[in-house]
């Protein structure tokens, strides 16, 4: 009976998430209400609380999808290739694959995440579930590349890309392009000077400029 229950409670908290995502792109998040989400979704608003306390929560069940999903879908690039430009420009395109439903509505949203302080900056302890998935998907992304690695770089690496990444997200938010052909482009010419740089940290010229700028972008960050 576990195995059923458990399938019927992910479909209801699915089910609530992408109700929320709906009523999001119709009328913003500050005009969401639980009580609107409970009704799109078809739940009572009992029901609504058990699996999300408010909406800031109900949003970092979406961010935890969204690492999930990104995961899935970069998975078949990162079996393919060893090759580390590759393998970064395709977990970006993967992103951008499952993304590009709520793109309509990402501006309003994003608008919301970025104010300093709030729970729903990819930055902020309350986010901590997704950004930790995303570090360790960048970490698989690294560890199966044939490129060599300098080792005082490799532990700062997967969260520079993972900062890499929210730069493409914030482009890919403002761009209009069809078919978000501009994000896209940007991906396909950045990724390689990324893999490149990675390489170079590792000459005895270029490798201490890398890491001192891995250093500053790190203490940005507040590591």
């Amino acid at each position: 009976m576990t195995a059923p229950a458990t399938a019927r409670s992910e479909q209801t908290r699915a089910q609530i998430v992408e109700a929320a995502l709906r009523l999001f792109r119709e009328r913003g998040y500050a005009g969401t209400t639980m009580r609107a989400v409970a009704e799109e979704a078809g739940v009572s608003v009992g029901n609504a609380y058990y699996y999300f306390r408010s909406k800031d929560e109900l949003v970092q069940g979406f961010y935890d999808q969204l690492a999930a999903d990104h995961r899935a879908a970069s998975a078949p690039v990162l079996a393919r290739t060893t090759d580390l430009g590759e393998r970064v420009a395709g977990t970006l395109n993967a992103w951008l694959s499952i993304a590009e439903h709520y793109h309509a509505f990402a501006g309003r949203f994003f608008a919301v995440a970025a104010q300093p302080g709030n729970p729903l900056s990819p930055f902020s302890s309350a986010s901590h579930a997704a950004r930790d998935a995303e570090l360790a998907l960048w970490d698989d992304v690294l560890a199966g590349s044939s490129t060599r690695i300098a080792a005082q770089l490799r532990a700062r690496l997967p969260e520079l890309l993972w900062l890499y990444q929210l730069g493409i997200v914030l482009f890919w938010v403002h761009d209009s392009s069809p078919g978000l052909r501009r994000t896209r482009e940007l991906v396909g010419r950045s990724a390689p000077l990324v893999a490149r740089l990675v390489r170079l940290a590792r000459l005895p010229t270029l490798g201490p400029v890398v890491r001192q700028a891995a250093d500053l972008a790190a203490s940005l960050r507040g590591s």
